[in-house]
């Protein structure tokens, strides 16, 4: 942990939410893995520092799969973050979680490939615990910040992650669905993973923007598009900010969670 801590709550998402913030500070840190990806702007919500990361970069240019996700974390960290709030737009795998509706995951199948997912390549190696990757105290006080903003809130889930920037096909969506997951998303992994590495609380709330391709379990259902992913989520946006403030104001200050106690501890 750093000697001064800047902020000890970070919210990764989309550039579009922090227009509802007014940064007190914007940082550009250098960090041993490359540059993050936008600056880091600091800004006072409710009394508290917090730090505010866009993971595709200040105007979406960075794609999931081309996200320098060590370095976002990694200078999280040293401002001294210690629980991340990361929203995310997803698809629903079920004609039950429609479509403007708010999971708040509980685990993830990872369908990655080729991500730089771990700050231990070598000569130090670290085996970090992932059976509980989301926090179990942050995850109950999201799916209650959600309903205060009036979304219909999913308790638990399992987001499969995959390696996008393309959408599932037919085909896949129906695998996806019988491993068992519940939404698909592009951008929870590594950055989960990676902050329990450094014993940083995570907690996702996954907006679904549309349904999977290849969803056939309702005529309404329709596969997902670029455009109905970006209209959903920008008709949803003042309530996803209104629930995300409803969470850094009830975040304890201390933490009672076994997070910090989980961080990847190397062999040698």
């Amino acid at each position: 942990m750093p000697s001064t801590v800047r902020a000890r709550i970070a919210v990764i998402g989309g550039s579009g939410l922090y227009s509802f913030w007014a940064p007190s500070e914007t940082l550009s840190p250098d960090t041993p893995y490359g540059s993050t990806s936008g600056p880091i702007s600091l800004a006072d919500v409710d009394g508290r520092s917090v730090a505010f990361l866009p993971r595709h970069g200040p105007a979406h240019t960075v794609p999931p799969h081309s996200i320098n996700y060590r370095a976002n974390i990694h200078a999280l960290h040293e401002l001294g973050v210690e629980r991340v709030i990361a929203p995310a737009a997803v698809g629903s795998l079920h004609a039950r979680v429609a479509p403007g509706e708010l999971v708040v995951c509980d685990q993830f199948i990872d369908r990655t490939w080729g991500r730089s997912s771990t700050f231990f390549d070598g000569p130090a190696v670290a085996h970090v615990a992932m059976a509980t990757p989301y926090c179990e105290e942050l995850r109950p006080l999201a799916a209650k910040a959600a309903r205060s903003a009036s979304f219909t809130v999913h308790e638990s889930g399992t987001c499969v992650i995959i390696q996008g920037p393309r959408f599932s096909t037919k085909a896949e969506t129906r695998m996806h669905a019988a491993l068992g997951g519940d939404v698909v998303s592009m951008t929870q992994y590594p950055e989960v993973a990676l902050a329990r590495e450094l014993g940083m609380c995570y907690v996702n709330m996954s907006l679904v923007t549309d349904y999977d391709a290849g969803l056939d379990e309702s005529p309404e259902v329709k596969p997902v598009t670029q455009e109905r992913v970006f209209h959903v989520f920008e008709q949803s946006l003042e309530r996803l900010c209104r629930a995300l403030v409803e969470l850094i104001r009830a975040v304890p200050a201390e933490r009672g969670c076994p997070c910090a106690g989980s961080a990847a501890r190397p062999l040698h």
